[in-house]
């Protein structure tokens, strides 16, 4: 099982930028799916996005699309993602995911998670 720490999250102004990190534990990430998921208070935890196959185009969901950024860097076992202009209703917590079945990392269950972190933006 691979463990994930996530990092950079924080309060940040409407139209900012934060870069969140994914760092893996334990096994390398080289072949899993990888993606990042958020939950906001009383909201279902959604995907926001996923690299499934490195060769692939990554996923975004459409709230996202054009802001945010996914990425892996093998040689660091770790996942980021960029996120620039920022808006109130992407407040939420923010976690990564990886599964070792790549297709089945959009899925909100199973492989491994991170314990989230907390992002907040101000109007």
């Amino acid at each position: 099982q691979v463990q994930l720490v996530e990092s950079g999250g924080g309060l940040v102004q409407a139209g900012g930028s934060l870069r969140l990190s994914c760092a893996a534990n334990g096994r390398t990430l080289r072949s899993y799916g990888v993606g990042w998921f958020r939950q906001a208070p009383g909201k279902e935890r959604e995907v926001v996005a996923a690299i499934i196959r490195s060769d692939w185009t990554p996923y975004y969901a459409d709230a996202v699309k054009g802001r945010f950024t996914i990425s892996r860097d093998n040689t660091k076992n770790t996942v980021y993602l960029q996120m620039n202009n920022l808006q109130p209703e992407d407040t939420a917590i923010y976690y990564c995911h990886a599964d070792p079945i790549p297709t089945l990392v959009l899925q909100t269950r199973g492989g491994s998670w991170g314990q989230g972190t907390q992002v907040t933006v101000s109007s």
